[in-house]
């Protein structure tokens, strides 16, 4: 299924209202270009990146802003699993799923997974008890907040999480059905697979590789990300209502390319059939319905932590 069911508790008319049907209809229309446009440039700032850092005879800043930009792309290909699990970015089911599996690989998500978890999540958006983002806590104080935004908590969420898939007990996951789970666990054992190649050849060579080109760079690249999509829903509404319960941020256009438009973020789950090129078009219609319309992830994160004790869900 394309785009995925938007929140049931958003009324079909409220929707509607918001973009005609001539327009939603071209909003609709696939393209391959901008996704390969996308994905390419994407692979390329990272190698570029990853070049910088490793040329050992440039200065050390320079080494270090390689080494940065590097980490921020690799964080952010989780954007491009993001859509690509839509299977909104390619006209083909088959590229969306394979470049999806590609950018999860590089951004330590499994895509086989994922797209069941986010399903759920669209389905039951920012409703506690139902919604599986909200299993992980929004921060409710700053040492919690800083500790969210270092990737900490990521980290320790991957390991539990991985563990799990590779041989825990996944019957109590809603959001996978019996039939699905043998295939989650064939694809993260595939995704293990290939790190442990990676790592046999890195310890091979004693390049470290590995640690220097990915687990490094990666790491510094999880605050910025987590940065983002902390804004995406905290301090929204817990309820069914669209445009209530996710924030769209108006972000500068690295910012905007590098994440795939998911701060156009509303407009993404009010709408999750349009592919990821045709989301600030959308914005036209839904941005000034939207409840949560802020200028710049600086001033989000301004205005929430003072208001970081009265962040969590309700009782």
């Amino acid at each position: 299924m394309r785009g995925f069911l938007s929140n049931p508790g958003v009324a079909a008319a409220s929707t509607k209202e918001l973009i005609g049907r001539t327009a939603l209809a071209e909003l609709n229309t696939l393209s391959d270009r901008p996704a390969w446009i996308r994905l390419l440039s994407h692979l390329l700032v990272i190698a570029a990146g990853g070049l910088l850092w490793r040329l050992t005879e440039l200065p050390l800043l320079l080494r270090l802003g390689g080494l940065s930009l590097s980490g921020v792309a690799l964080a952010c290909c989780f954007a491009g699993l993001h859509e690509c699990c839509h299977r909104t970015a390619f006209r083909s089911k088959r590229l969306n799923d394979a470049v999806a599996w590609l950018m999860g690989l590089l951004s330590f998500y499994n895509a086989t997974f994922y797209r069941r978890y986010h399903q759920w999540h669209h389905r039951y958006t920012h409703l506690p008890g139902l919604d599986p983002e909200l299993e992980d806590p929004v921060p409710t104080s700053r040492l919690s907040y800083a500790v969210e935004i270092s990737g900490i908590n990521w980290w320790i969420g991957k390991v539990r999480g991985y563990g799990r898939l590779l041989w825990g007990d996944l019957s109590g996951l809603s959001y996978l059905s019996p039939e699905v789970i043998p295939q989650v666990r064939r694809s993260v054992r595939l995704q293990f697979t290939i790190y442990a190649a990676l790592l046999a050849v890195s310890l091979v060579q004693l390049n470290g590789f590995l640690l220097w080109s990915w687990l490094l760079p990666l790491a510094l690249g999880q605050p910025v990300l987590r940065m983002l999509l902390l804004a995406e829903h905290t301090g929204c509404a817990y309820s069914s209502d669209g445009l209530a319960n996710t924030r769209t941020t108006l972000t500068i256009a690295p910012v905007r390319w590098l994440m795939w438009n998911m701060p156009f973020h509303a407009e993404h789950h009010l709408y999750p059939s349009l592919p990821f090129h045709a989301l600030p078009k959308a914005h036209r219609w839904i941005g000034p319905r939207l409840q949560h319309l802020d200028h710049g992830y600086l001033a989000v994160h301004a205005a929430l932590l003072p208001r970081l004790a009265e962040l969590g869900q309700p009782a």
